[in-house]
């Protein structure tokens, strides 16, 4: 099982969020996803970087891998993010992954004003936006003629040094057609975990991922005060609380089910002791047993 932090690039200055990046990589973790909005969902008020931007920065300053989970298809060209994809890899010597999806909140849609907030609308916009960023990537001459998308014998280069991960999420049936299609990663999202091996049939050749919200109570702390700071911050699905043990019988879990990377969103915003404790006492002991 692979582990990769999932780290939201906001309430935090950018040389904090490489500190964190490197202590977790440092620690086990093979690498950082971060975000991508045009304003924090639920705290529109905090301040947030930019997606690509701060994967650039965290490239030049990390030793994992990069990527998120997941751009905003709608935010961006797809000629643009092709290109910026392939300088991400040659920049990380092959450490950045695409992750994409058709956006998960609709409102930014409508108070930016960027793109069309139906669901089908979306989900074909990203069908287009997937096979031309493939076109492009192949290094040859591109025309192509859709609803969203058009190119007149397009090239970009150069290449990506090998092929770029891709990583979608969703669990629509159009979207589990387009992983099928595209993807080397699927993000499966929690609250449809219960249809997971129904879903998972649909995935072709791709592997499986989650994002978990993870409270990591360390040795020796006061249980009922960490699960309590966490549960202010968290809520809902997707949220797991335990020491070292009770991790890692969870995560054996998990990685029984055919999950092999687990997203962790840890509850304290990934504090450097936290990291260190959990990848010593969590991921060293899940990987010797693998």
């Amino acid at each position: 099982m692979d582990f990769q932090l999932f780290l939201p690039q906001m309430r935090m200055d950018l040389p904090t969020i490489t500190q964190r990046c490197n202590v977790a990589v440092d620690s086990g973790f093979g690498g950082v996803a971060l975000m991508d909005h045009l304003a924090p969902p639920l705290a529109e008020n905090q301040p947030m970087w930019d997606a690509m931007i701060s994967a650039a920065w965290l490239g030049a300053n990390t030793r994992g891998t990069v990527g998120h989970l997941v751009l905003c298809d709608s935010f961006r060209h797809p000629a643009v993010l092709a290109r910026q994809a392939v300088t991400l890899d040659h920049a990380t010597s092959g450490r950045f992954e695409l992750g994409i999806g058709w956006g998960s909140v609709p409102t930014e849609f409508e108070t930016f004003g960027v793109g069309d907030t139906a669901p089908r609308a979306r989900v074909d916009r990203l069908t287009e936006t997937l096979e031309v960023i493939l076109a492009l990537w192949s290094g040859e001459q591109v025309c192509y003629s859709g609803r969203y998308h058009s190119l007149d014998q397009a090239q970009q280069l150069p290449v990506p040094t090998r092929r770029i991960p891709i990583i979608i999420g969703g669990s629509g049936p159009r979207t589990l057609e387009l992983v099928s299609r595209f993807a080397d990663w699927w993000n499966c999202p929690l609250h449809r975990l219960d249809r997971y091996p129904e879903m998972r049939e649909r995935i072709g050749n791709a592997r499986s991922s989650i994002q978990e919200r993870v409270t990591f109570i360390p040795e020796g702390a006061d249980r009922a005060a960490v699960s309590g700071t966490a549960a202010r911050r968290f809520s809902g699905v997707g949220h797991v609380t335990g020491n070292a043990e009770e991790l890692i019988e969870h995560f054996a879990l998990r990685a029984a089910s055919g999950i092999e990377r687990i997203y962790a969103w840890m509850s304290d915003f990934a504090a450097p002791d936290t990291l260190s404790e959990f990848g010593e006492t969590v991921i060293t002991p899940i990987r010797k047993a693998q």
